[in-house]
């Protein structure tokens, strides 16, 4: 996979698009730190590409979700804890 940095694609641009349906993916970098991808998709798998990008962008989340719970050490809560947890909430928002 190619790495493209952010002045690069501004002034390599041109060259960067010309090549993007043969490299599919470019991940571009600022300051040396990946910030995007870019990938080559055409009207045939547009909606196939996004679904996949969209599922990829839900499984992070929801990683990050359970790696901030077991640093707060909500992962061990029982199934009575949560439920009493959701019963206060609703408590507060309906009162």
């Amino acid at each position: 996979m190619r790495f493209v940095s952010v002045r690069d694609l501004r002034g390599k641009s041109a060259e960067i698009w010309r090549d993007l349906p043969d490299e599919r993916e470019l991940v571009i970098t600022s300051n040396g730190r990946p910030v995007a991808i870019l990938a080559a998709v055409d009207e045939s798998n547009l909606e196939e590409s996004l679904s996949a990008f969209r599922q990829a962008r839900a499984v992070d989340a929801v990683a990050k979700l359970q790696q901030r719970s077991v640093v707060a050490g909500t992962d061990r809560l029982s199934l009575d804890e949560i439920d009493a947890e959701i019963k206060a909430v609703r408590s507060q928002r309906a009162g």
